[in-house]
């Protein structure tokens, strides 16, 4: 297996990979043009993010600046929306349904660091996906922790840390993120 396949499967892998180093550098030269096209300029943004993302729904806005590890791993769907310094730690999938808003600050991440201090050391690491359903709402700041699925129609607050998986149609805050109400 490959690196990047390991990575797929959620296998300790090697990020240090010349084929995935190779990855991360492009996407970085693509998301400086990114980042440094005019901020008015809706088209070119909106055709510079095709480039980035592994798909792209109809009516997607990215505010700049944005981060990603490799782009190609995340999926958005329709009417998508982030605002700025968002980041999207997709050395795993990540996959987001239509109509999510995404606030400003917020942080989705994929990988993890071995356990093990001798793994650690050698740069070993692991990822699982990260699933964000169709209508949810992530406000301002929060973080999006490995292996999570946040069900359909839910809000995250400000500032929270989501551990675990969150149910549909709930408004969850806090750090751990714990569902206080449905929606």
């Amino acid at each position: 297996m490959t690196e990047k396949e390991k990575s797929y499967a959620q296998m300790l892998y090697q990020p240090n990979d010349p084929e995935l180093t190779a990855d991360r550098d492009l996407t970085v030269r693509k998301l400086v043009q990114y980042n440094a096209l005019d901020p008015l300029d809706r088209d070119a943004k909106k055709e510079a993010i095709k480039g980035i993302l592994g798909r792209v729904g109809d009516n997607c806005v990215v505010e700049q600046p944005l981060f990603c590890t490799y782009g190609y791993n995340t999926t958005v769907g329709d009417n998508f929306f982030m605002n700025v310094n968002g980041k999207l730690m997709d050395s795993g999938k990540i996959t987001i349904g239509n109509n999510v808003f995404i606030a400003p600050n917020v942080c989705i991440i994929t990988e993890e660091h071995a356990m093990d201090a001798e793994q650690r050391a050698a740069g070993l690491e692991y990822t699982h996906p990260v699933t964000i359903g169709d209508n949810v709402w992530i406000c301002t700041g929060a973080l999006i922790l490995p292996d999570v699925t946040i069900g359909e129609g839910s809000v995250i607050g400000a500032g929270s840390v989501v551990t675990k998986d969150i149910p549909p149609k709930c408004l969850a805050v806090g750090n751990p993120c714990k569902v206080i109400r449905n929606l």
